[in-house]
């Protein structure tokens, strides 16, 4: 598509970082809003998303090196232009979680809480920067004769031109939508501290081991050759949630502990 989004004399824009940082804008602006009445204070929320930042892209970009380290040991420079592209969205959301952790028992916040405010906002902002892959051409799909198929013709695109190929990156923008929609719709009905956040990595979860399905690109194996790496590491991390949902989880307890 366009991989570069305009020039300024010889300095570049790349469509794909300009997404990601919208995205990130966008999470932090919806997620300092949402704080409302929580008795968190929205510049607390806003620090936050500074650490999250932080180790989302490098444990997002870590993992994806790791993937494609047969490119990357020849290529070393490559490792560090993030703004072409390539970053696995499960190796930052573990890298981020550790750094929350971290910066809510520093901070003495309610983890559960904290994690329910900034679960929609994480939705939005991620639907915002799947944008940019789609720009980008990474994340690809496999090749399909479906009529909203889509062919990429810029040289400098990431995915393979002059082919239509399954257009997986909307896929990931439209199921991203649909759950931050599910969650801004049932915090009304918030029963426990984690809910939110805990539907949200359920909802991701299936979502992404289903997109994952018609991805063209090739993001690792997991133990089993028929699971790509992102769907193994979201099975296990659907049950994990599912485990913890169901344990903090009392039927006719509406209360939030």
């Amino acid at each position: 598509m366009y991989p570069v989004l305009f020039h300024i004399g010889g300095f570049k824009i790349y469509t794909y970082g300009f997404f990601v940082a919208s995205g990130f804008m966008a999470a932090m602006w919806f997620s300092k809003k949402n704080a409302g009445n929580s008795g968190i204070h929205p510049d607390m929320i806003a620090d936050l998303f500074f650490v999250i930042l932080g180790c989302a892209i490098a444990g997002a970009r870590i993992l994806y090196v790791a993937i494609n380290f047969r490119f990357y040991r020849t290529n070393l420079f490559e490792i560090f232009r993030i703004w072409n592209g390539g970053l696995v969205f499960f190796g930052g959301f573990i890298a981020a979680f550790a750094g929350c952790v971290f910066f809510v028992h520093h901070k003495k916040l309610n983890f559960w809480k904290t994690a329910d405010i900034v679960a929609p906002g994480l939705a939005l902002g991620h639907a915002i920067g799947r944008i940019g892959c789609f720009f980008a051409g990474c994340c690809y799909g496999k090749e399909c004769t479906l009529p909203f198929a889509v062919k990429f013709t810029s040289p400098e695109s990431l995915a393979p031109t002059g082919i239509w190929l399954h257009p997986t990156q909307i896929y990931s923008v439209i199921s991203n939508l649909i759950i931050f929609g599910i969650l801004v719709m049932i915090q009304k009905y918030e029963k426990f501290n984690g809910m939110i956040f805990l539907i949200y990595v359920m909802l991701y979860s299936i979502f992404r081991s289903i997109i994952e399905c018609f991805r063209g690109d090739f993001r690792g194996n997991f133990i089993f050759p028929f699971l790509s790496l992102s769907q193994g590491i979201g099975i296990i991390v659907f049950i994990i949630s599912l485990i913890i949902f169901a344990l903090r989880f009392k039927p006719g307890d509406h209360g939030n502990h």
